[in-house]
């Protein structure tokens, strides 16, 4: 291991400042600050304020990385950065402080996808990826299933959302139902007090055809069921409207991933982002996986959320392939498609 490069990882495309150290597929340190609090009282993430917070975050975390992981700054080969897609203002504080510990180290730069490197993330706690497999992710900002060949070289985009993103819906569900930010944890929690079939929410884009999801229509049947009971003078059941709303995401999540899966013939399915920490999704996509006959990779929850060993997880992963490195002028790019994996 001693011979594979020690990449440096740095993740700000929202609101976690992310410092990742990785040589090879071991995981050296994963330091964060959130500065989620910050944001809880405004219902979502105010970007001036993450931005703010990544200024402030960026080399105290670094420290601690180092720190946790036990080098020095002279130890380190190269470095990683997300360079999108994100808030703009938030990736350009990533971008800037990645050239500047680069060019000070005089090290490699590569400037990384935000998606893509939710895929390679998984190789720090299950080795190597099959070549090809099928990545859904889902995330506040993304619901996406991708066909990945090799996660350094090539991703093909397969479906996405055409309006609300998975963890989106559900913030905007939490809020209705009056559950704090963010709402997908709290969801989940208040979930497993009630039944996901007490209530037949719609399930968009089930049959159509497509591996696209759309989460829009969800969010409003459940605000309009929400509040006619309220206009009817009668008691909103929480656990039973969570765990509902939670199960119509979930099973279109895992039947469309699925029907990737059979379309492509690959036989492999990996899920990442925010949304993969949640119970009922892990539970569903494990139990129609063993039925498929699909085996199932979901990297443990705190590596579905934005890091920066993600981050780091692929530059190795392109400095391992021999892919050239960023220039230092590369820009952030806050809707940088996930088929160029690094710029």
């Amino acid at each position: 291991m001693a011979d594979q490069p020690l990449v440096l990882g740095i993740e700000t495309s929202c609101d976690e400042t992310g410092v990742g150290l990785v040589r090879g597929h071991t995981l050296l340190a994963d330091t964060i600050a959130s500065s989620v609090e910050e944001h809880a009282r405004f219902g979502g993430v105010v970007p001036e304020v993450a931005s703010r917070a990544h200024l402030e975050a960026m080399a105290p975390t670094v420290e601690r990385a180092l720190q946790r992981a036990g080098v020095r700054f002279a130890d380190i080969d190269a470095v990683a950065v997300t360079a999108g897609p994100g808030l703009a203002g938030a990736l350009l504080v990533g971008v800037a402080a990645a050239k500047a510990y680069a060019l000070g180290l005089g090290v490699p730069l590569y400037g990384v996808n935000h998606l893509a490197a939710h895929v390679a993330v998984d190789q720090l706690e299950h080795g190597a990826l099959p070549k090809p497999c099928i990545a859904m992710l889902v995330s506040g900002g993304h619901s996406s299933l991708l066909l990945v060949p090799d996660v350094a070289k090539e991703v093909i985009p397969l479906g996405s959302t055409v309006d609300d993103a998975a963890g989106e819906a559900f913030d905007k569900v939490a809020r209705v139902l009056g559950l704090p930010f963010p709402g997908g944890p709290h969801i989940d929690r208040a979930a497993t007090e009630g039944s996901g079939g007490a209530i037949a929410f719609p399930r968009g884009k089930y049959d159509d055809g497509t591996l696209d999801f759309s989460f829009s229509g969800l969010k409003t049947a459940v605000a309009r069921w929400v509040e006619a009971r309220e206009r009817a003078g009668e008691p909103v059941p929480l656990a039973d409207v969570a765990a509902s709303f939670q199960e119509a995401v979930v099973d279109v999540l895992t039947r469309k991933a699925l029907q990737a899966c059979r379309r492509h013939g690959v036989r492999d399915l990996l899920i990442g982002g925010g949304v993969a920490a949640n119970s009922r999704l892990r539970a569903l996509a494990r139990e129609r996986c063993e039925a498929a006959g699909v085996r199932l990779r979901v990297p443990r929850p705190g590596l579905c959320t934005d890091n920066g060993a993600m981050v780091a997880a692929l530059g190795s992963e392109l400095a391992a392939a021999g892919v050239s490195p960023s220039g230092l002028d590369i820009p952030a790019d806050s809707s940088l498609p996930i088929t160029a994996i690094h710029m």
